[in-house]
């Protein structure tokens, strides 16, 4: 794995925990149940069909959107699948959201360390 993606993954998930109150989703099954290597079926089995599911445009795969409602507050939730359908990632993003992040690190990355417009929408 690349520096650049290692660096925008930590960051995201640093930003995730700041923007929602993902302590309050914990007991959610998509947030305690889902592992990384879990198959589409076995996350369908857990969340139920996904709001939309859409294909990854950084890297091959796809994406599976939920919301989550609790207290009249709606938040998203993504599970993202590698090209082999297995889950990779997972976050209180949109799947357009973490599809705009990775395509920003990819972009930041070549020619400017790894780190070239990564401070500025954090």
């Amino acid at each position: 794995m690349n520096a650049p993606l290692i660096v925008m993954i930590a960051l995201l998930s640093a930003v995730a925990g700041c923007t929602t109150n993902s302590h309050v989703y914990r007991n959610q099954p998509l947030v305690a149940k889902v592992e990384t290597g879990m198959t589409q079926e076995q996350v369908r089995q857990i969340g139920g069909e996904p709001v939309s599911v859409t294909p990854r445009t950084v890297e091959l795969g796809t994406c599976f959107d939920y919301v989550f409602t609790q207290g009249g507050r709606r938040q998203p939730f993504n599970v993202s699948f590698d090209g082999n359908g297995k889950v990779d990632h997972t976050s209180f993003i949109t799947c357009a959201e973490w599809s705009s992040a990775q395509q920003r690190a990819r972009s930041s990355g070549s020619g400017t360390g790894g780190m070239g417009g990564m401070g500025g929408g954090y």
